[in-house]
């Protein structure tokens, strides 16, 4: 995939709202960022087109984005929410796929809206692993985030293989039996639960870029590589740091996404042009099982690189 030559410069605008021109953030064969709402900038994208959504919108609780978009509550950002769905649901293949972040005081109508327009698949809990040391006394403490995943039909696109985690040495040596041989599922590991334990990204996290709610990136490659074939084409609708695509760069993935804030849309920029490609899977596996995937992503790589760019049939 190719990254954004080094004297790309920043177009600037006056508040990057919703009134503001869209500018191009990122323009390269396999990557697309527009500084622009995503209600107005989805209309250029067409139906059926987008084979992964990663929709990490605000959470509708007053955190600073540096413009107004996580000002509403309540009911108006239920309508919004509707807004949004309505605008991007279209837009996903057959076979594709959304994940949607958010919280539990919002996750019952988010999630049974989504189910109007969706098949509803797992609610998997990111336990963010935030020690509790005092904070309230008048309820347990919060320490998690809501995700959905939905699928626009019951034959959705996932592979498993490149997420499975690998067992211990302890629990192979347990299953050696001659029962247990020639099994695939222990030689390439189990199927990650709908519990995922991943640290937030820290202040002193060498991950960590100047956003709010960045999410990590062990989460979205995930996401992406179980959910997105390979050289297919993920849209990110609230952009924010880029870690999705980040995710994409690193995965042979091509990517179109909105950001409002310039600020942010800039971070995009830069850590993008940083990322490097290893299409890989995200765990590591028993040496056999890996050098029939990597044999196997090479030669996916290679179609893709040699087709035209998805991104440059997109738009």
């Amino acid at each position: 995939m190719r990254t954004l030559p080094p004297n790309t410069t920043l177009p600037q605008s006056d508040e990057g709202g919703a009134g503001s021109e869209p500018f191009d953030i990122l323009d390269t064969a396999t990557m697309r960022l527009y500084q622009e709402d995503v209600l107005e900038g989805i209309k250029r994208i067409p139906d059926g087109s987008i084979d992964l959504v990663v929709a990490d919108p605000p959470y509708g609780l007053g955190k600073d984005y540096g413009n107004d978009s996580d000002l509403l509550s309540g009911d108006a950002y239920l309508e919004w929410s509707e807004r949004w769905m309505d605008a991007i649901v279209p837009k996903i293949a057959p076979r594709g796929t959304l994940y949607l972040f958010c919280t539990w005081q919002y996750s019952p109508e988010l999630f049974v809206m989504l189910k109007r327009r969706m098949t509803m698949i797992n609610e998997i809990i990111w336990d963010r692993r935030v020690p509790s040391m005092g904070g309230t006394t008048r309820k347990f403490s919060s320490v998690h985030d809501n995700i959905g995943f939905f699928a626009r039909q019951r034959d959705y696109f996932f592979d498993l293989d490149p997420v499975r985690i690998p067992y211990d040495a302890e629990t192979k040596k347990a299953r050696s039996r001659p029962r247990f041989e020639g099994k695939k599922w222990l030689e390439v590991g189990y199927n990650p639960k709908d519990l995922w334990s991943v640290p937030r990204i820290h202040r002193q996290d060498p991950e960590r870029a100047d956003h709010p709610t960045q999410k990590p990136l062990e989460i979205v490659e995930r996401m992406v590589l179980s959910s997105c074939p390979p050289g297919g084409i993920v849209l990110d609708p609230f952009t924010g740091s880029g870690t999705t695509a980040v995710a994409c760069v690193r995965h042979g993935r091509s990517f179109v996404g909105f950001e409002m804030n310039p600020e942010y849309a800039g971070l995009v920029r830069e850590r993008v042009t940083a990322a490097q490609p290893v299409y890989a899977p995200l765990k590591p596996q028993a040496s056999d099982v890996a050098d029939t995937a990597d044999a196997a992503n090479d030669d996916a790589n290679d179609d893709a690189n040699e087709a035209a760019s998805p991104v440059q049939r997109l738009i």
